[in-house]
């Protein structure tokens, strides 16, 4: 039996014990989405911009369901917006002064709905908001202002004059494979009569669709489809063939991974892209002989795209899991989080005449992914994946879900349905997912760096010194300090549109109160427009500043 003196040491040590250090956590939060978010982008330093198909939400606008919202990350509260053609699986991305633009879409209706114009041309808008809450503000569209061609499952990224190159799609809705292409590049704001015909895209067929594109830091642009990849020259209008994806691994829908460019960091400011998930099938085989059950593929693949990387080729290892619809996303500190998706199959559902052999329910995958992986770029081949303390979803996050970075610096998870139209029957496995979830990193519960001003704008190449303030712990000689400017993206299907992390040379005054730091040399390392800026120290990251970098005009610009 421990005396008198022994209890009071034993509690004395325990009440010293340092408490346990914050994890990674899942918060539900208290408001339904109102829309299944099969796309999300953020578009101010409080509000996110939700779209699904057009069909039977519960969320209403007009008399009819709503297919466009806007969610209020401080209040969690969702305010319908009125969409009038069909966004379901356009692609996206802000422009240089801040408007969002989303592309494409699907041409058809939807028999509850009558108040969908078709979508597969459409240009949608949504002009920078200044109100906190939305108030005001909406999606602007033109019928006359159209796409040259008709695009469903595009994808779209801001170059280097602001503009967006658009990618790939289908004409209309194929069922699984894209069987009715459109193998070409466009602009927008249009620069030409004629799209621009891609034979990289024609080769990539039957498993082309959203292609997984980068803008590189000298301009040119890196993709990846199917199991292909290519560096397209914008200017010389060139497509320059790099090594296949290793092992047969095909990484766009329907056999959809996820591809990231990996942080860009100066003076050199070289490209690396991630890709990781997606299927081993043999594109040739016919979507009645797959199945939901067959495994997706752990495989990550990395290649840095300089002369020599390229003669090296992928340089491949393993997630802890499989996953397909997965995605990857920046974590401001450099690393990658690995989310949502499932472990087996395939994307989309049960559909007539091209569905696979034995789909869940309708899904066309099964067996959730739930919980996250980090990716740690500059960490060992081979110990670069952990889960290790990563929590649990629980909620199934498959096809048609999404996840991004908030300017709060946490990540906003929704969406997921493998089904035909909104689907709340009891037992099914996979419904229509409505339940909105923040993965909350470590550092939301710790106090944190504060960036106390930004400019509106900075100008490339420049030295930009602004007030902060930093906890007693962090303000320290030695202390890690990282400075991210960073594109949000859009999510939809596994790809974070536009996404983009380019790391500044920074440094803390000593009294800790001021931080100066540089700016991207140009257009091409970090091109002009909305960016937020973290502000790391010791892995603790601030809220982000939200800020324009160039000066703010609509493209094309030259900056």
């Amino acid at each position: 039996m421990l005396s008198v003196f022994a209890l009071v040491a034993l509690f004395g040590s325990l009440a010293l014990a340092a408490p346990a250090a914050p994890g990674w956590r899942f918060d539900l939060r208290n408001q339904t989405s109102g829309i299944v978010v099969l796309e999300s982008v953020i578009v101010s330093p409080t509000l996110a911009l939700f779209f699904d198909r057009a069909s039977d939400d519960p969320l209403q606008i007009n008399g009819h369901s709503a297919w466009g919202a806007l969610w209020n990350l401080e209040t969690n509260v969702v305010t319908a917006l009125n969409v009038i053609t069909n966004s379901w699986c356009a692609g996206g991305a802000l422009l240089s002064n801040g408007t969002m633009a989303s592309i494409g879409g699907d041409q058809g209706g939807f028999d509850n709905n009558p108040a969908i114009k078709p979508g597969n041309q459409a240009i949608r808008l949504f002009e920078p908001c200044e109100s906190p809450t939305g108030e005001g503000c909406t999606v602007f569209e033109d019928p006359n202002l159209k796409l040259l061609a008709e695009r469903w499952y595009s994808s779209s990224i801001r170059i280097s004059d602001g503009s967006l190159l658009i990618v790939g799609g289908s004409h209309v809705t194929s069922h699984f494979y894209n069987t009715d292409p459109e193998s070409s590049f466009e602009f927008f704001p249009r620069k030409e009569e004629a799209v621009r015909p891609s034979p990289f895209l024609k080769r990539a067929l039957p498993v082309n669709l959203f292609p997984r594109i980068f803008a590189l830091p000298d301009g040119k642009i890196f993709m990846v489809a199917n199991n292909q990849s290519i560096i397209y020259d914008i200017d010389a209008q060139t497509e320059t063939i790099l090594p296949d994806i290793p092992n047969g691994v095909r990484v766009t829908a329907p056999t959809d991974g996820s591809a990231i460019l990996l942080p860009l960091s100066p003076p050199d400011y070289t490209p690396e892209v991630l890709i990781c998930g997606g299927s081993d099938i043999d594109d040739r085989t016919p979507a009645v002989d797959l199945s939901s059950q067959h495994p997706a593929s752990s495989q990550c693949s990395r290649i840095m795209l300089t002369p020599e990387g390229i003669a090296r080729g992928w340089q491949v290892e393993h997630m802890l899991e499989p996953r397909t619809l997965n995605e990857l996303l920046h974590i401001p500190n450099g690393q990658i989080l690995i989310s949502n998706g499932a472990s087996k199959g395939f994307s989309g559902f049960r559909s007539d005449p091209q569905t696979i052999s034995n789909p869940v329910g309708n899904s066309n995958a099964d067996d959730a992914a739930l919980i996250p992986s980090i990716y740690t770029p500059d960490a060992p081949l081979g110990r670069r994946i952990s889960n290790a303390g990563m929590p649990n979803a629980s909620i199934a996050r498959m096809y048609h879900a999404t996840i991004t970075l908030t300017p709060q610096g946490n990540f906003l998870v929704a969406g997921s349905n493998p089904n035909n139209s909104t689907m709340f029957t009891s037992g099914v496995k996979f419904p229509s997912e409505f339940r909105v979830q923040m993965l909350d990193p470590p550092f939301m519960f710790v106090e944190r760096p504060k960036i106390l001003d930004m400019p509106k704008n900075i100008g490339f190449a420049k030295r930009v010194t602004v007030p902060i303030s930093l906890p007693n712990a962090l303000n320290r000689r030695g202390a890690k300090v990282q400075v991210a400017l960073m594109d949000l993206g859009f999510s939809t299907h596994g790809f974070h549109m536009g996404a983009r992390l380019v790391f500044m040379d920074a440094t803390v005054s000593r009294d800790g109160r001021s931080l100066t730091f540089v700016t991207p040399p140009n257009g091409k390392v970090y091109p002009p427009g909305p960016a937020t800026i973290f502000l790391t120290v010791d892995d603790v990251t601030s809220e982000g500043a939200w800020v324009m970098v160039g000066s703010g005009q609509p493209p094309p610009v030259v900056e």
